[in-house]
């Protein structure tokens, strides 16, 4: 039996960590990301309340298994590896956080990108060096990167190869928090437990319409988000959610998740 490169373990908060195991610099060979691509589709199948994705408390993740590449039949395996695996931690209906200690380069900073927010410690750095080998980024780095960041920043990672220290990430909005190293983890699994104890369904859809509509026309995208605000009335939580405001003001709901 294969040896298990992450581990996924689900919390009483709701959160489900999910953390990279792959010795010292937990390098995405194409089992760990196959087996990351098997998880998250676990995940999506059975959602927790939320998802947080770690590494170690040294390093996130160095990027892929340099020894793997080779021509261009490797490289369209290797890259197929990674699309399946970047875009299973997307389409999770779930916030997903990641919760990044010291460096995340290429794959690794790929897999930040797939997740919805990204925490990092102080000493986080990110970075696409494809560039130095001669290569570009496989795993969605030119087109997740530069729709988060805008692609003038993007194009300067990633051509340059350089990394960036995360308060420059802070500044340029490729981290949506920075925090000491020690509190990176709990800080991570309590901003997830907030989201896991909100309503998750109306979450899920909200995720939909932003992910899916930035890929559509503004009439498309406002078409998609009143499919989805007529849906969202058919759940138990939007009827909770609606009477607990009349009777006792907003914020006080607790809901179901049905």
């Amino acid at each position: 039996m294969t040896e298990p490169l992450l581990t996924v373990e689900r919390g009483d908060d709701g959160v489900a960590l999910l953390t990279l195991r792959n010795g010292k610099v937990n390098a995405l060979s194409s089992e760990l990301l196959n087996q990351l691509a098997d998880a998250a589709e676990a995940l999506a199948a059975d959602p927790p309340g939320a998802v947080v994705i770690t590494g170690s408390e040294r390093i996130f993740a160095a990027g892929a298994e340099i020894s793997e590449f080779g021509g261009t039949e490797k490289g369209r395996e290797v890259g197929g590896y990674f699309l399946r695996a970047m875009n299973a931690v997307a389409a999770i209906p779930r916030m997903t956080i990641a919760a990044v200690a010291g460096p995340a380069l290429g794959g690794g900073c790929e897999l930040a990108l797939a997740c919805d927010l990204r925490i990092a410690a102080e000493g986080a750095k990110f970075g696409q060096p494809e560039v130095l080998l001669g290569i570009i980024p496989g795993g969605g780095g030119t087109q997740r990167l530069a729709r988060l960041v805008g692609p003038a920043k993007a194009k300067d990672m990633i051509m340059s190869g350089r990394q960036v220290r995360s308060a420059e990430a802070l500044a340029m909005g490729l981290v949506d928090e920075v925090v000491p190293n020690d509190e990176l983890l709990d800080r991570a699994r309590t901003v997830a437990a907030g989201y896991a104890k909100g309503a998750v369904l109306a979450q899920a859809m909200i995720k939909r319409a932003i992910d899916e509509g930035l890929e559509l026309s503004l009439d498309e995208g406002l078409a998609l988000e009143q499919d989805l605000f007529e849906e969202v009335f058919g759940t138990e939580d939007a009827d909770t959610g609606l009477r607990s405001f009349l009777e006792n003001g907003p914020g006080k709901a607790t809901f179901s998740g049905r």
